[in-house]
């Protein structure tokens, strides 16, 4: 069929045929049900046998339970390449480079060091977030696990900086950085999440620091248009990835975007087909299906949906990353995660407008400041809360309400959101991931609800 027919139009007959896994198969939360046959599955069922584990790393977790991932150097060494066409294509090879990633078990960091290590390019200061957390033993096994890579490194005449812990709200620390290496060299890299990229902007920005020559590179969450262009307003460049644990690089930011989230595909390492997923109600969304390719995937993939949907397109655009062969583009990337109540479901992509452009715009504060909640309430129903920082001037709580129902369009859904007295507002900080990120929508358990209510607000 593969020499028939391609790679893409194969795996499209396999999923036609029943061959493929859903989102909540492969996190093990449901078995594989086809027809009459069942299989079971547990979390590591699709773990590639053929590695050697040199550590493990976790996903974020931001979707749900985390997964556990082995790292092979090999995998490594392939995913360097990508970074140095990423640098090549924008012309920052060589520049000034740091970090603001987490220590395990986030491998976000230490893979970001060993990349750089193999091609040349390793990052002068690593920030990290957070300190080791967890158990002790576990604290105690990641901390020693770091400092034996850094130390390894240096005995090898690799330069590999130690984490400095620089919490979110000391962002700062990391401008006063950029700031001096721009003095320096004229220009600098920051590998960071849009979120976190974003705060460093808004510290320099208080700070009274212009960032022209700044380029900041991250994936993670989405990089929604109003959290790119307040990095941009500084004079900073931004560079999407789109990237998760199990399979590594999915995209590398265009040089020549039409948009902020403009990705070229990692078409040697992955297969990617779209496949039509309804999601609640009667939105329709075309779901993204990958399937792994190389022999150092840490996961074998087969038309396994990620719980992401956008746009694939064939598109000229003239950047050294089209000219190396990586000709399909991947934009306006989303979850389709979303939020239920009350018969009513918001999916991700339209509440982001209104967390980046029609609140700020309105009552002023930066994407930074809003974020919903979904929880239960005390009676088991679904409540849809946002959450505004109270650094943000707010006279009238009624009042935002106000202008998300207007900004959602549509008679039955604001009757409905009012009739049930779903939206709230709650005066809170926007709840941050262990590592950073500041999604859209934040899903909320019974026990974090009321841990976040007796905490004053503070995340």
């Amino acid at each position: 069929m593969v020499r028939n027919g391609g790679v893409e139009r194969t795996l499209r007959t396999l999923r036609d045929a029943g061959v493929y896994v859903t989102y909540d198969e492969y996190r093990a939360r449901a078995p594989i049900v086809r027809a009459s046959g069942v299989i079971p599955l547990r979390p590591r069922a699709f773990d590639n046998p053929f590695l050697s584990h040199y550590y493990k790393a976790k996903s974020s977790g931001t979707t749900g339970r985390p997964v556990v991932v082995n790292i092979d150097l090999h995998h490594l060494a392939d995913q360097a390449t990508y970074d140095l066409l990423t640098r090549h294509a924008h012309g920052v090879v060589g520049v000034p480079e740091a970090l603001w990633r987490g220590t395990l078990p986030d491998g976000s960091g230490i893979g970001t060091i060993l990349r750089g290590a193999r091609i040349g390019n390793v990052p002068r200061k690593w920030f990290s977030p957070i300190g080791a957390t967890g158990d002790r033993r576990a604290a105690f096994k990641h901390r020693f696990v770091t400092q034996f890579v850094v130390l390894m490194g240096r005995v090898c005449g690799v330069p590999i900086p130690w984490p400095e812990t620089v919490p979110l709200d000391r962002a700062a620390v990391v401008a006063q950085w950029v700031a001096g290496m721009l003095k320096a060299h004229g220009s600098c890299l920051v590998r960071a999440h849009v979120s976190m990229a974003l705060r460093i902007c808004l510290a320099a920005r208080q700070a009274g620091f212009n960032l022209t020559g700044a380029t900041f590179l991250g994936g993670g969450e989405p990089p929604t248009p109003g959290k790119v262009l307040q990095i941009i307003e500084t004079g900073a460049r931004w560079i999407p990835w789109y990237v998760f644990s199990e399979v590594g690089r999915v995209g590398m930011g265009c040089a020549r975007p039409v948009d902020g989230n403009d990705l070229h595909f990692r078409k040697d390492g992955l297969a990617l087909i779209q496949y039509p997923r309804p999601v609640l109600g009667s939105r329709i969304v075309n779901a993204f299906y990958f399937t792994t390719l190389l022999p150092t995937a840490p996961k074998v993939l087969l038309n396994v949906e990620s719980d992401d949907y956008g746009v694939i397109e064939q598109r000229s655009c003239g950047c050294l990353l089209e000219q190396y062969g990586f000709t399909d583009h991947l934009r306006q990337v989303r979850s389709f995660r979303k939020l239920t109540g009350e018969g009513v479901t918001l999916v991700g992509s339209d509440m982001e407008r209104i967390l980046d452009e029609v609140l700020p715009a309105r009552f002023g504060g930066s994407p930074l400041d809003y974020q919903f909640l979904e929880e239960e309430d005390a009676d088991g129903f679904t409540r849809l809360t946002l959450a505004v920082s109270p650094k943000v001037q707010i006279a009238d709580e009624a009042a935002v309400v106000e202008v998300v129902l207007r900004a959602l369009g549509g008679d039955n859904v604001r009757s409905l959101l009012e009739q049930a007295k779903t939206l709230r507002v709650k005066r809170m900080e926007p709840i941050s991931s262990s590592r950073g990120k500041i999604l859209p929508l934040h899903l909320l358990s019974r026990f974090e609800a009321s841990d976040k209510d007796t905490t004053d607000g503070d995340a």
